[in-house]
């Protein structure tokens, strides 16, 4: 397969803990997803979105993870990876090993949290809450983390402001973008 012919990668976003990475494929209504979780790669190939076409994309991580204590949910608005690092500790300077910036991947700031930041600000439960709920692939506890993750009605007094869009210039796009009301 010549490289104009590779499949179009979905859209991802990260976010780390000294202890896990938050990854998120932003791809709707995934059907038979392939999945491969390995130390140092993970692997996506399935068919989804709006005109459900197939993506695909494979990173190569900065530094290694835990296959086993990792875990993900294919949830109906995104599949949801929290990646158990194998060292705890200094946050990795990024995602992927290439420094290459890729255009499909982007920092999750909703789910961020800076490396010298409290742990005691409740975040951590949080995390822990939504690995718990990560456990069963699917059903009601599939969708309260989906709603968590998504920042939906369980976010309450995070103190989560939605930022001010008025003065991005984003006039193409408003076309095929549902109302938010």
């Amino acid at each position: 397969m010549s490289p104009d012919e590779r499949l179009p990668p979905p859209g991802c976003m990260w976010a780390q803990r000294p202890k896990h990475i938050i990854l998120s494929i932003q791809l709707t209504d995934v059907k038979d997803p392939v999945i491969k979780v390995e130390p140092t790669k993970l692997y996506f190939k399935g068919v989804g979105g709006t005109e459900m076409k197939e993506h695909e994309v494979e990173m190569e991580f900065f530094k290694k993870i835990d296959v086993e204590k990792s875990k993900y949910a294919v949830k109906p608005r995104e599949i949801s990876f929290i990646l158990e690092k194998e060292e705890e500790g200094p946050y990795w300077d990024r995602l992927l090993a290439a420094k290459v910036k890729q255009p499909w991947l982007r920092v999750d700031f909703k789910n961020w949290k800076d490396e010298d930041d409290d742990e005691e600000e409740g975040q951590g439960q949080d995390l822990e809450e939504m690995m718990r709920q990560m456990g069963g692939l699917g059903g009601a506890q599939g969708a309260a983390a989906a709603a968590a993750a998504s920042g939906g009605p369980q976010m309450g007094s995070k103190g989560y402001q939605r930022p001010s869009l008025d003065d991005l210039d984003i006039e193409d796009e408003e076309d095929d973008m549902p109302d938010l009301e």
